[in-house]
């Protein structure tokens, strides 16, 4: 009554299956083995693509380019917008001269200051998710542009009233 074999199975089937069932957990085993192999080649070509060859980067970098582009433009519309500077000589001579500034363009400048501070704002962002190491660069030139574009419409806004 108490023995091992009376079961209805004999014991060289018993055997069969449990190598059967071990068979079936190193299958299983080997198959998550490929699994992390995989995973892990692939980490390592993900890591071995240079920073500056990923979409990402290459967005980052356009919108920073795009961004002091802007600045550039919102400098050449402001050379355009601000009224002439009448000297002594001019007033002494009595020629005219524009003393007030241009509408149009002001208000040009100020739609691409807007653009250029919501472009670094994007762009800052963008950098502060992606560095995480201590090697990565900083990024110091878009907190410059954002003081600029921030300044000069804090500017606007006080002594023009726009």
């Amino acid at each position: 009554m108490g023995n091992k074999n009376d079961s209805s199975t004999s014991a060289p089937q018993q055997a069969t299956g449990t190598s059967g069932s071990q068979r079936d957990i190193n299958r299983s085993d080997d198959a998550e083995n490929e699994r992390s192999k995989m995973t892990y080649e692939q980490l390592a070509e993900r890591r071995s693509t240079p920073r500056s060859q990923t979409p990402f980067y290459k967005v980052m970098l356009a919108l920073n380019i795009v961004g002091w582009l802007g600045m550039v433009v919102v400098l050449v519309l402001f050379h355009y917008a601000r009224p002439d500077f009448i000297s002594g000589v001019q007033q002494y001579w009595g020629i005219e001269g524009d003393a007030a500034w241009s509408e149009s363009h002001l208000s040009a400048m100020t739609i691409m200051l807007q653009v250029c501070l919501i472009v670094t704002l994007v762009s800052i962002i963008m950098r502060a998710r992606r560095n995480r190491r201590r090697t990565d660069s900083f990024g110091i030139n878009l907190f410059i542009l954002l003081a600029i574009a921030g300044i000069s419409l804090i500017t606007l806004a006080t002594t023009l009233g726009l």
